[in-house]
């Protein structure tokens, strides 16, 4: 697990938020270090971190250790944002970072996910934001899956690179020992306790709106605020490598800022 933290004052004790990205993603990937960024100069600490099982090696970019990604699950991706939290409320996860005074988590795509069930399982996350998230870690038909277990794995194809990474049959086992309890993204929604801000692009070509639309449905309007954004697709228009931001873009970034500096600060 790789990391990196962004803020303007470490030996000061200010809100700290942990970045989670997706499925094929990386803590270097379009969007992510510009929102650090702006969460750092609005007075938090940001984290940001590849999950042990994304595949990206040290070079931060190119998905070099496939076995990694091929392994991963999603108790593996919840270890490694509990580490983290426990690191900075402990004060160990780098040299004279302050222990923070709130902490919140966002998350992109399937790391929305996983940050949902941080927030409804974590007393100390006080706020959360996902922008495009998934309503059902199983997003595979039954055919798929049928065939994913004859042969032990299915291909994900990178469509940035091109690469077919594998994916085992680690991903099923797990969902199929914990998902009805333990990794039940419905179930979490309804039991989540904090603010949650839901964006989402109408034009999301990954994740279908209705997830978001579920997802608030299930948490209620006492918790949760679903942005729907015109136009925006499944990363708000971003690219990577980073080419600007879009209209999309900076409502979704605008948004974050102002709730997690509301509920933080």
């Amino acid at each position: 697990m790789r990391g990196e933290v962004r803020t303007a004052a470490a030996g000061e004790s200010r809100p700290a938020v942990i970045i989670c990205h997706g499925f094929k993603g990386f803590k270097d990937w379009g969007f992510f270090p510009h929102l650090a960024t702006r969460l750092a100069n609005a007075g938090m600490t940001a984290v940001t971190f590849n999950f042990s099982g994304s595949g990206v090696g040290p070079d931060g970019e190119s998905f070099s250790e496939s076995e990694r990604f091929g392994r991963a699950t999603i108790s593996g991706d919840m270890d490694d944002v509990n580490v983290i939290c426990d690191a900075l409320l402990g004060g160990d996860l780098v040299p004279d970072l302050a222990v923070p005074t709130r902490l919140g988590v966002f998350g992109h795509s399937r790391g929305g996910a996983v940050g949902l069930l941080f927030a409804a399982g974590r007393q100390e996350c006080r706020a959360l934001v996902t922008w495009s998230a998934i309503a059902s870690f199983l997003r595979w038909d039954d055919a798929t899956v049928e065939a994913w277990r004859s042969t032990g794995k299915t291909d994900i194809v990178n469509t940035r690179t091109g690469q077919v990474l594998p994916l085992y049959t680690d991903y099923l086992d797990d969902i199929a020992a914990r998902g009805e309890q333990e990794l039940n993204l419905m179930r979490a929604a309804r039991d989540l306790s904090v603010p949650w801000l839901i964006v989402h692009g109408e034009a999301d070509e990954a994740v279908s709106p209705e997830d978001a639309r579920s997802l608030a449905t299930a948490a209620g309007e006492q918790t949760a605020t679903l942005r729907m954004v015109p136009g925006g697709t499944h990363t708000l228009g971003a690219r990577h490598p980073w080419v600007g931001s879009t209209p999309q873009l900076d409502d979704g970034m605008d948004r974050t800022v102002e709730w997690l500096v509301r509920y933080l600060l």
